[in-house]
């Protein structure tokens, strides 16, 4: 079932002041329980109840009236304070939050406070998986958190120019999966770094090579909107390698065909990661 939780649970809060570490259990955590993924927890709670789903739909606040679907591993855990300790605010919660997950490279996508409870949506994005959590936070000792890490396709060749230009002779094209994007956005993320200096050695050593770079996204959402956002995607990419990496433009055309070519079936998570992709394509 479809799940909304920017509104469950409504008088909680939630601590996370030394950052991302795993902290030890509580004497008083419910029989089997642990803190999800990424998180550790606020000294002095314990986990009251806890449920990790291996495969759920959720539904994140990502602003007024908009919000994120995210499928994958589920984990809710439901912190309550022991007795004698100083209670956080909720603000005070959610700043740690949003403070931890920045300072692994993740950010704050949504924040606003509602009927006296603060609230945050976060994605940090691993090497192993997109991570995706909801705090909820008031001032009367207890807090929750919702976490669903979607993990990411095991890409076991790693893209080298080598391969590439494999590729390109054998087929006329080469799919390149070492390039990250923020959800949604035609960000580049840091960690595409390897893969463009792969790309950009490619081009440098075969001097006469001009390259479409084509841009491909999974079928979730309207089709206008992934044409244009794989359009995007491409133009980063054959910007990235002009300016950073000194790749003459005339090089390169950036085209975006959305969900149009699939190489695997968008019905499961692993074959949508397979189709969000960035190709060559020999000129």
């Amino acid at each position: 079932m479809l799940k909304h939780i920017s509104r469950i649970l409504a008088g909680v809060l939630l601590l996370l002041p030394l950052g991302l570490a795993r902290a030890a259990g509580d004497p008083n955590d419910a029989e089997g329980s642990k803190d999800p993924p990424l998180f550790s927890r606020m000294a002095g709670f314990h986990i009251y109840n806890y449920q990790d789903i291996d495969f759920d739909r959720v539904t994140f606040a990502t602003g007024p009236d908009k919000s994120q679907v995210m499928e994958g591993r589920h984990y809710v855990v439901i912190y309550y304070a022991n007795d004698g300790i100083k209670l956080p605010s909720g603000l005070q919660v959610v700043r740690n939050y949003t403070n931890a997950v920045k300072s692994i490279g993740g950010k704050q996508v949504y924040a606003f406070e509602d009927g006296g409870t603060e609230q945050a949506t976060l994605r940090v994005e691993t090497r192993q998986a997109e991570v995706w959590a909801q705090v909820q936070a008031a001032s009367n000792g207890m807090y929750n958190v919702h976490v669903v890490e979607r993990q990411l396709m095991n890409q076991d060749v790693a893209a080298n120019a080598d391969s590439l230009a494999g590729s390109l002779r054998e087929t006329g094209k080469a799919a390149v999966y070492g390039i990250y994007f923020d959800t949604d956005k035609a960000k580049i993320e840091p960690a595409s770094e390897p893969a463009l200096s792969e790309i950009a050695k490619l081009l440098k050593a075969q001097s006469g090579l001009k390259l479409y770079v084509v841009g491909h996204t999974d079928n979730a959402g309207s089709f206008d909107h992934n044409v244009k956002l794989s359009a995007e995607r491409a133009a980063a990419v054959t910007q990235a390698l002009v300016r950073s990496h000194g790749i003459a433009a005339s090089r390169l055309k950036p085209f975006g065909v959305g969900p149009t070519a699939p190489v695997a079936s968008n019905g499961t998570e692993e074959g949508r990661a397979k189709n969000r992709r960035v190709e060559l394509v020999a000129q």
